[in-house]
């Protein structure tokens, strides 16, 4: 396990210096809307936090963290804090395949698809859409967070925006429940799939769902990602962890011990495989961890996008 002070500190200097956890210039990081001929003109802005497109490098940096866990080089961490977070965000960048992140802005393409179809008056603004801060706040430096907090909220109240729609349960728990507490500042905050408003006739099969913590535990909104999939004929199969009662896959813990992370997504691996489906996840840290751990799993973004006619 790495020094958990010394990782939240480089997270937090990386968030000041840059907005992002890992340093990485945003100009290389958020790049999927210019394939999708988003309008900058509508009722809801939809605010991606940047999570999914952070998932390819969350899985490079972490596949060096995994390499040196608990060997002499770990007490040489703390002198990463020396080097500017863009200088080595941009080498993460140049080190992360122009594949992984195709993959990653995917996801967020068929969630624009399922929005249009479902006759949504939205739009997209890059200037505005940031990091929500929220590892911050889950590794326990709410200073950090607050100060992070307070920037974008404050970005998007001089915008005007009232109405936001999110793509991960992280965000939506931020900008939700924290931003309000914190910063004093409140939006109208939906989940995507809670916007979904269309039929459908390609949807058939069987799946087990993973609720993430935040949307299961303190969202409580488990139950609308498995109405929508009934209504186009999918049925779920739930495991004995479910909704209000998930577990964690293990995601949080990445930068503190990989190897605690691998652990405790390999225990959730087996519970979802005992419904013998293919695992639908909401959340791209989810997806990501479950696919590393070998499990067969997909995005709800990709099953929905697929039921559109």
């Amino acid at each position: 396990m790495y020094d958990p002070k010394v990782i939240i500190d480089l997270i937090a200097k990386n968030v000041r210096e840059t907005m992002s956890p890992f340093g990485i210039p945003k100009f290389l990081a958020n790049t999927w809307w210019k394939k999708a001929g988003l309008a900058q003109k509508g009722e809801y802005l939809l605010f991606t936090g940047m999570m999914y497109q952070f998932v390819p490098y969350i899985e490079k940096s972490t596949q060096y963290l995994e390499q040196f866990e608990d060997s002499k080089w770990t007490k040489y961490m703390p002198y990463a804090g020396y080097v500017p977070g863009y200088l080595s965000g941009t080498g993460l960048a140049l080190m992360t395949s122009a594949k992984e992140k195709n993959k990653a802005d995917q996801h967020l393409l068929n969630i624009v698809k399922i929005l249009k179809k479902s006759g949504v008056d939205f739009k997209y603004v890059p200037e505005l859409d940031h990091y929500s801060g929220i590892l911050l706040y889950d590794l326990g430096d709410q200073e950090s967070f607050v100060e992070h907090a307070r920037i974008v909220a404050k970005k998007l109240k001089r915008q005007g925006i009232e109405k936001i729609i999110t793509v991960d349960p992280h965000t939506t728990y931020a900008l939700k429940v924290l931003y309000p507490k914190y910063t004093g500042i409140s939006f109208d905050v939906k989940a995507y799939f809670e916007m979904v408003n269309f039929t459908g006739s390609n949807g058939s099969g069987r799946v087990t769902l993973h609720d993430p913590c935040f949307y299961g535990r303190y969202l409580e909104l488990s139950d609308v990602p498995r109405q929508v999939l009934s209504g186009f004929g999918i049925e779920y199969k739930d495991v004995e962890k479910s909704e209000k009662f998930t577990n964690c896959c293990g995601g949080p813990a990445e930068s503190i011990s990989p190897k605690l992370s691998s652990e405790i997504v390999q225990r959730r691996k087996d519970e979802l495989e005992t419904a013998g489906e293919k695992i639908v996840s909401m959340c791209p840290i989810c997806l990501g961890n479950l696919k590393k751990a070998g499990a067969d799993v997909e995005d709800l973004s990709s099953l929905l996008a697929r039921c559109i006619n």
